[in-house]
């Protein structure tokens, strides 16, 4: 027995000892958000002349949609959010990468635990009639532990939390773009209708007109010439209906989806429409570097960098040796049997080191490195594009802002001349050419005052989209719809993880 606690102490002592070495720095590189050069010295002109032009009026980025002071358009951004696929789905891998954080987090405690049983008998029988029969049995528990001595767990860990960061990023950036896809759709189906309208209206002035030079030409008071161009524009006006009336559908279904609905009628939409809204930008009160580095889609790409920052010093680690303690408790025995039952204990430490293998380990830490930097090349890469954005959508709102004035001022006077070409016609002033010519003139400025009006309005989204605005900080337990979690929980034990806070958000 003596021996037994010698061994024991001993073997406490170089526990001891090894629990110390723990506390050795991981290897590998600790993460620091790559830097912008640029980025602290840039401002968007482009910006700056939004911001000015909307005066005192401030905007809530989480809702900028308000703006359009359309409760139509508010609804549908909530059935959106709440039952969109691809939302949900992006939500279920936050429950996903949550769970793989979990198993990464299990590496702090022993990674081998195992108990073993096993009993058998057996039973023999001799020529001469003589029975023999002996058992035996066996109870064990295993435990073996790796020290996190060179941070293989702790970078483990580190790299399964920023990935799960990241997918609370994607999710927060996917109602950022859901939200933008819902107001456009529904400006689209709204410009559509009006397009329709439009060209309805043309056609019942040009119908008239057709059939005013076909009477005068059966009478011998017109030329063919004049019949032919007014049919011709008349049967152009009709034949473009059916193009907007398709497209019409296919913006309505592409709706649905979003909605997660299937194709069909939306009652949401059963309502009259007169014209497009006259939108007010508002302010954000910030300048466009802090803007983007709060986009979602940004906070995913600098999360991406983390995570693979940590797996580089998880492949270093194989350079060293894997010290482990290990133990056992072991009870057997046999039937019959003149000795006692026989227990076993054992524990110590171990270690085992790859110390030839062709360069396989330091390739590998050369591979995670060059991941590394493209995540961090990435990550840059995003930063441009998401500056590109939003100098492109604030160049889109200024200039189609600007357009709207002379196009009001240009269908007004086309208007004007269509109703002087009739009179001059009707009174024998002017040829049957004025009119149509007239006519078209009329007709196209209508329609490109309102798809200006309506390239206005995607610029609005577009601008409010590039500057991140729209999403919402979701708790992980509000992800998905009761139905579903309960789908889920019915299937496997999810414990308290769709409960459970978060993490603590990094800041940028």
């Amino acid at each position: 027995m003596s021996n037994t606690l010698t061994y024991l102490l001993r073997t406490s002592v170089l526990s001891s000892f090894a629990f110390a070495l723990t506390a050795c720095s991981s290897l590998g590189p600790d993460y620091n958000e790559p830097e912008v050069a640029w980025l602290a010295d840039w401002e968007s002109e482009l910006y700056s002349q939004i911001e000015e032009a909307s005066g005192e009026a401030q905007l809530d980025a989480q809702t900028w949609w308000h703006l359009f002071d359309d409760p139509v358009l508010n609804e549908l951004v909530e059935i959106a959010r709440s039952e969109n696929p691809s939302l949900r789905i992006a939500g279920l891998r936050v429950l996903e990468s949550k769970a793989a954080l979990g198993i990464a987090n299990s590496g702090r405690y022993p990674q081998f635990q195992q108990a073993t049983g096993a009993i058998a008998y057996v039973n023999t029988q001799s020529s001469s009639g003589s029975d023999q029969s002996l058992g035996s049995y066996e109870l064990g528990l295993n435990a073996g532990w790796e020290l996190d001595f060179w941070g293989r767990y702790s970078r483990g860990i580190e790299s399964a939390d920023a990935v799960f960061f990241s997918s609370i990023f994607n999710q927060q950036n996917g109602q950022v773009l859901l939200a933008a896809q819902v107001a456009d759709l529904y400006y689209a189906y709204r410009t559509t209708l009006l397009r329709i309208d439009i060209a309805r209206k043309n056609a019942k002035i040009q119908k008239r007109s057709y059939e005013i030079t076909e009477a005068l030409f059966k009478s011998g008071e017109s030329a063919e010439l004049d019949l032919q161009q007014a049919k011709t524009q008349y049967m152009a006006t009709l034949s473009s209906i059916p193009g907007l009336e398709i497209a019409l559908t296919q913006i309505q279904n592409n709706l649905c989806v979003l909605l997660g609905r299937p194709p069909g009628n939306l009652p949401e939409l059963d309502h009259e429409v007169k014209s497009l809204p006259t939108v007010s930008l508002a302010a954000t009160g910030e300048v466009p570097a802090q803007l983007l580095l709060r986009r979602p889609d940004i906070r995913a790409a600098a999360s991406q960098v983390a995570a693979q920052s940590a797996q580089v010093g998880i492949a270093e680690t194989e350079l060293y040796p894997s010290i482990s303690l290990f133990g056992n408790l072991g009870w057997s025995g046999s039937t019959p049997s003149e000795s006692a039952n026989t227990l076993s204990l054992g524990i110590g430490p171990s270690f085992t080191w790859n110390l030839f293998d062709h360069g396989r380990i330091k390739n590998n830490v050369r591979i995670q490195d060059a991941r590394l930097q493209q995540t961090i090349e990435s990550f840059q890469n995003s930063v441009l594009l998401a500056a590109r954005e939003i100098d492109d959508a604030a160049i889109s709102v200024i200039k189609t802002r600007e357009q709207q004035s002379p196009q009001r001022e240009s269908t007004l006077a086309a208007e004007r001349s269509l109703e002087l070409a009739n009179t001059r016609y009707r009174e024998g002033y002017a040829n049957f050419q004025r009119v149509i010519d007239a006519q078209r003139a009329a007709a196209g400025q209508a329609e490109r005052e309102l798809i200006n009006d309506s390239n206005h309005i995607s610029a609005v989204i577009s601008f409010y989209r590039a500057l991140g605005g729209g999403w919402l900080e979701t708790p992980v337990a509000e992800l998905l719809p009761q139905s579903t979690r309960e789908a889920m929980e019915s299937r496997s034990d999810w414990g308290d993880l769709m409960q459970s806070p978060d993490p603590a958000d990094p800041e940028p």
